[in-house]
């Protein structure tokens, strides 16, 4: 039933909806020269749209009978979302300059798929999940494959096509499943039906829905897209898939793991267990012999996405609001990163992107050298820098749900995680200068990544609001 209190509940996609439209429109008839304008008001867009949060929290958890939720955990995760997409649309405008005139389509492109993604961390219904996780693949893959005349790029669209309808397949195939033996596709009907006993049908269907979803969040063994897809979409694409539509999956995940299959626990926590050690360990150990630092970035993506696994593979509110700082923290750091990247320019302007360029990069850009290291040493999970308080987070989780091995065996992992992290810091300060990057950074980059550096440098003065924050969120789902 359509009635006002749920048009509230849906009042941001509601406005980056009609944004998405009136902009389109305004690219249509201004053409490339309307590019800067459609940026700044995709971005105000965006920040309208956050706001509205608000009023959709204040409605109530459930709209639409069940199909969407409006509640602490999707305004927690959209948030993060629309945050995220509205960095990656500021550090676009200068990269695609360097090839031409900026195209005002990516932002629009942007903005549709914080409208999909925003649908996924509300998803009250399978049937929901599927429409938003679409929205935002299409306009994923249109982005991935943006610069044309690029080889890369248009392999990497295609690659990201091909490889994503098959993840989408696998996971409609686990919905028909699950609906078929619940007679249910809300999530709180398939949860009422797995308390009676999970069959193996039921089984079955648990099964392709996970793996269809580690496919979304590029967790081993369908991590195959991600190195490249990560190296041949435009860096601020890329800026883009390895911070929004991860909070995304990782949110969507969550929800249906906690929401959808809460009384089958211990049947998906073995695979969640699985699919976390398998992630970090891979992640860390493939990405040791990587020279191109978005390739780089891709492995840590997914060693990251392993380690927030584990507050989930606890399955208790501790675990889950250990996940969503997790990915509070580390969108922080991806966004500094790929600010950072975004800035390794040769004297002409064009974009590097080997990590052997970085060598003497504490000479010529001391600025630069420095955020660089502060988000490597995050990473890394180095104290007193924020990123330890996330791994610590989701290891105390582990622990107190008895999974004690598990926090050890990714305890021990970070070690080997921590070599190619240090490998760039080594590069940047001891190796011998190679030709120097442009003189001077773009202005918006060096705000973005100076504001992420104070943040993961002071974080732990934020701590209180964040645990509060994320432990609303968790609790919301219990």
């Amino acid at each position: 039933m359509i009635d006002s209190a749920s048009l509230l509940a849906v009042l941001p996609e509601l406005i980056l909806t009609a944004g998405g439209l009136v902009l389109m429109l305004v690219a249509a008839f201004g053409g490339d020269g309307s590019a800067r304008v459609v940026n700044w008001l995709s971005v105000i867009t965006l920040a309208i749209a956050g706001v509205a949060l608000s009023c959709s929290l204040a409605h109530g958890p459930d709209a639409f009978d069940g199909l969407y939720r409006a509640d602490a955990f999707s305004v927690f995760a959209k948030a993060l979302i629309y945050s995220a997409a509205a960095a990656a649309v500021l550090l676009a405008p200068r990269f695609f300059s360097t090839d031409g005139a900026p195209r005002p389509e990516y932002p629009i492109l942007i903005l549709f798929a914080a409208i999909g993604m925003g649908m996924m961390v509300s998803a009250g219904d399978m049937l929901t999940l599927y429409v938003g996780l679409e929205m935002n693949s299409l306009a994923s893959y249109v982005l991935a494959s943006f610069m044309r005349q690029d080889e890369r790029s248009s392999e990497a669209g295609l690659k990201y096509f091909v490889l994503g309808s098959l993840a989408s397949g696998i996971l409609l195939y686990g919905i028909s499943l699950l609906y078929g033996f619940t007679g249910s596709t809300g999530f709180d009907g398939i949860a009422v039906a797995l308390g009676d006993g999970v069959s193996k049908g039921e089984l079955f269907g648990l099964v392709f829905v996970l793996a269809g979803l580690a496919f979304k969040i590029s967790a081993v063994p369908f991590h195959m897209w991600t190195p490249d897809v990560y190296e041949g979409a435009p860096t601020p694409v890329t800026t883009f898939f390895a911070s929004a539509p991860k909070v995304a999956a990782m949110g969507l995940t969550v929800r249906v793991a906690i929401e959808a299959l809460g009384p089958a626990g211990l049947d998906w926590q073995q695979i969640v267990i699985f699919v976390a050690l398998a992630s970090i360990l891979f992640g860390a150990v493939a990405a040791i012999g990587q020279t191109n630092i978005k390739r780089l970035m891709a492995y840590s993506s997914i060693n990251n996405v392993g380690f927030a696994l584990i507050g989930l593979a606890a399955g208790t509110p501790a675990g889950v609001a250990g996940t969503m700082s997790y990915m509070a923290i580390y969108v922080l750091m991806t966004i500094g990163a790929f600010a950072c990247i975004l800035q390794m320019r040769d004297a002409d302007g064009k974009p590097i992107e080997t990590i052997a360029s970085l060598a003497g990069l504490s000479q010529s850009r001391k600025g630069l050298a420095a955020a660089l290291a502060i988000f490597m040493f995050s990473m890394a999970g180095i104290p007193p820098l924020f990123g330890f308080w996330a791994k610590f987070l989701v290891f105390d989780a582990a622990v107190a749900a008895g999974l004690t091995a598990l926090a050890a065996f990714g305890i021990a992992a970070s070690v080997i995680g921590a070599f190619y992290y240090l490998k760039i810091i080594k590069t940047m300060y001891f190796d011998e200068p190679t030709a120097a990057y442009e003189a001077k950074g773009g202005l918006v980059e060096n705000i973005i990544l100076t504001a992420c550096a104070v943040v993961i440098v002071l974080g732990y003065l934020l701590n209180p609001l964040l645990d509060q924050a994320s432990a609303a969120a968790a609790a919301s789902l219990f």
